[in-house]
């Protein structure tokens, strides 16, 4: 199953609180956040400094300190950060995004490579085209969902899997 790690989750949380101007000075502390959202403060924490090492955020001390985005919340994809938390996508083993595609005994013969393949460009795409400050607006939208919607389906209705093609 294709699911976000609750870590990923977290930060996606914290980013959007922080694009949304929730807290003082477009800044707020991570006990803030944690409390707003009912996040566990130690899991959060440890989240909050990696995207502050990765440059998405920018960690300020003092007493008015906390945390603020490192850019325009426009020019953060949710793919970044999903990828900065969690480390690459994988839907399948025989293609990722790291280290390169890993042989299969079956891929000669796999009727499900190439469409999944296609399936996880698409996912890396939509993600990729989601903003945080999309992310933060009430009426999230997504452009082009619908013709990646019909492009996944055509796909899916023109590729005959093996049971289909055999007599009964």
């Amino acid at each position: 199953m294709l699911k976000l790690t609750k870590k990923a989750d977290y930060g996606l949380i914290a980013l959007c609180h922080l694009a949304a101007g929730r807290g003082e000075r477009g800044s707020a502390s991570a006990k803030d956040i944690a409390d707003a959202y009912r996040i566990p403060l130690p899991l959060l924490s440890k989240v909050l400094q990696k995207l502050t090492r990765a440059g998405i955020l920018v960690s300020e001390q003092g007493t008015n300190g906390g945390y603020r985005l490192g850019r325009d919340a426009g020019d953060i994809s949710s793919l970044e950060v999903i990828r900065t938390i969690d480390g690459p996508i994988i839907l399948t083993h025989c293609f990722t995004e790291h280290d390169g595609p890993k042989e299969c005994t079956q891929s000669s013969l796999c009727p499900v490579r190439e469409p999944l393949r296609k399936v996880h460009e698409g996912i890396l795409r939509l993600l990729n085209g989601i903003t945080i400050a999309d992310m933060a607006e009430d009426d999230l939208q997504f452009p082009g969902i619908q013709a990646m919607v019909s492009s996944i389906q055509n796909l899916s209705s023109s590729s005959v899997s093996p049971l289909e093609s055999q007599p009964r």
